[in-house]
């Protein structure tokens, strides 16, 4: 006998239809018409996806808990219909020796109420890759120096994706000066570096096997230029939804909390990268989910910390964009859960047999997004009062974690998917 059976419209093969999802042992074990398990769950008109995969948080655990955790952070993924995330390297110590690495999981399988993988960073102590590369998802460079950092780039097993912060610290070092405001700080770190810095990139480790992935790219050129590369390489790009959906011209409560790296681009080129992400041509939308807390954010702008959260509003964001039918859902399906699984190598974004029974449900009954109900540490949103659709409820590996927008599931049920 099944374990479950969880019954309803469900967006299955690129296509909604009515079904039943038979889960054994945490995995999808068939997707049927009919079928009869020990429990079974109908969840009529309510819409069945595949959860979402957000590749791109920093959960500041350890070393700066006091603006999340790997339980804050794990929450808010789960409010938000994320079951799996994938942490960046930069906590305090870096994740760049195996040891640091160790300590980290230790405290994510303490703490995750989702399923977690961990970027390593690549330094300069290339003999801790291949100690690293057996655990970690992915290696992550940040503004990268390439003559220097090829050598060991070389050294990454070819099947470990390289992601990069794309954007040329010569580029940045000859436009950098003191930002006042929104603008200021685009004009500090323009366009043109991003791409002097993808290209840069792409054409150092086009010799290499691994697979590339652009990290929040900010800009149609941006886009446009590594799409025109991929002919030769495995390179996929991601996008944000701050990068998405906010401007320079945006409304804050200061121009300091909307200060992020890459920044946030004038309107008329956010509308651009938003077509680009429409009409396909990026693969993932990521959270770049990076709090600071309201104190630190009012600093004055050029001191104020760049990074804004986004894990828990990211899927709801565009579950509204759909309804209101600017972009489809086999497009968000796409970006939010297929993609991200397949250029990772996890067992999961899809409704199909064999993989992990993730699931979320949606009434898709749009609500206003609020700081006071988000579950991130620094209590804000840059999002505030923009219309969202929130998950009803959410499975990981087919254990109902969040209920009728209650979390019913255990601090620590998180799975590291390293092992």
């Amino acid at each position: 006998m099944i374990d479950i059976v969880i019954e309803g419209k469900a967006f299955v093969n690129g296509r909604i239809q009515k079904c039943c999802i038979g889960i054994d042992e945490g995995k999808i074990l068939s997707v049927k018409k009919i079928l009869k398990g020990e429990k079974n769950l109908d969840f009529g008109d309510k819409l069945i996806l595949p959860a979402g995969i957000d590749a791109h948080v920093h959960f500041r655990d350890p070393g700066q808990t006091h603006k999340e955790d790997f339980f804050t952070g794990t929450m808010s993924a789960a409010f938000g219909g994320i079951s799996c995330i994938l942490d960046m390297p930069n906590t305090v110590p870096p994740t760049t020796t195996i040891d640091a690495l160790d300590e980290k999981i230790r405290i994510a399988k303490r703490k995750s109420v989702v399923d977690f993988g961990l970027y390593a960073e690549i330094n300069k102590n290339a003999k801790q890759i291949p100690f690293l590369s057996k655990k970690c998802i992915a290696f992550k460079l940040y503004l990268p120096e390439l003559r220097d950092d090829l050598d060991i780039l070389k050294k990454i097993p070819e099947d470990k994706v390289i992601a990069v912060h794309a954007e040329d610290r010569k580029c940045i070092q000859k436009h950098g000066k003191k930002s006042k405001n929104l603008l200021d700080h685009s004009n500090s770190r323009p366009i043109k570096c991003e791409v002097k810095g993808i290209k840069k990139v792409i054409d150092a480790t086009k010799s290499l096997k691994n697979s590339l992935h652009i990290c929040h790219c900010s800009s149609m050129e941006g886009i446009k230029l590594s799409k025109l590369k991929n002919r030769n390489q495995q390179i996929s790009v991601g996008t944000t939804p701050h990068h998405l959906l906010l401007s320079t011209n945006s409304d804050f409560r200061g121009q300091s909390f909307g200060k992020v790296n890459p920044p946030l681009r004038e309107e008329k080129d956010r509308a651009k990268l938003f077509d680009k992400m429409r009409d396909g041509e990026t693969d993932i939308l990521e959270s770049d989910h990076a709090p600071h807390l309201i104190e630190e954010k009012k600093k004055n702008f050029d001191d104020a910390p760049a990074g804004l959260p986004g894990v828990e509003t990211m899927l709801p964001l565009f579950l509204f964009l759909v309804k209101k039918e600017w972009i489809s859902l086999p497009r968000l399906v796409g970006m939010v859960s297929e993609r991200p699984a397949e250029i990772f190598h996890i067992k999961k974004g899809k409704i199909s047999q064999g993989r992990d029974a993730d699931l979320l449900v949606t009434d898709f009954k749009e609500r206003k997004i609020k700081s006071k109900d988000m579950h991130s540490k620094c209590g804000w949103t840059p999002f505030e009062g923009m219309d969202a659709i929130f998950p009803t409820n959410l499975f990981l590996r087919g254990e109902r974690i969040i209920e009728d927008r209650e979390f019913v599931g255990e601090k620590g049920y998180g799975k590291f998917i390293g092992e």
